[in-house]
């Protein structure tokens, strides 16, 4: 049974973001999801080809078959190691506080 699925891929970067409804055919990847998106040109900083990436904040591989409703999200690198960051406050005297 070939159908359709709606999915979403999700970039963004911390001055911008995009997101891409498409509708594709039962049983893409996350791989062929990026390649009909095209955000290369939206974001031409990021290498599309290697960055990590994740279906719903869970990371997965490119070759994961999509379910209708996945948002494939695009990955940057972080700029700071989340352990490093929390030393550094914690030197500083500071704590995280929930809102």
């Amino acid at each position: 049974m070939s159908g359709f699925i709606q999915v979403e891929v999700a970039c963004a970067l911390p001055e911008r973001q995009q997101l891409v409804s498409l509708q594709l055919l039962d049983g893409c990847t996350v791989e062929e999801a990026l390649a009909a998106a095209d955000l290369a040109a939206a974001f031409p900083e990021i290498d599309f080809a290697t960055c990590p990436v994740g279906i719903h904040g869970r990371a997965c591989r490119r070759d994961t078959v999509l379910r209708d409703g996945d948002r494939v999200e695009v990955y940057r690198p972080l700029v700071a190691d989340p352990k490093d960051a929390r030393h550094r406050r914690v030197a500083l005297g500071k704590t995280m506080k929930k809102a």
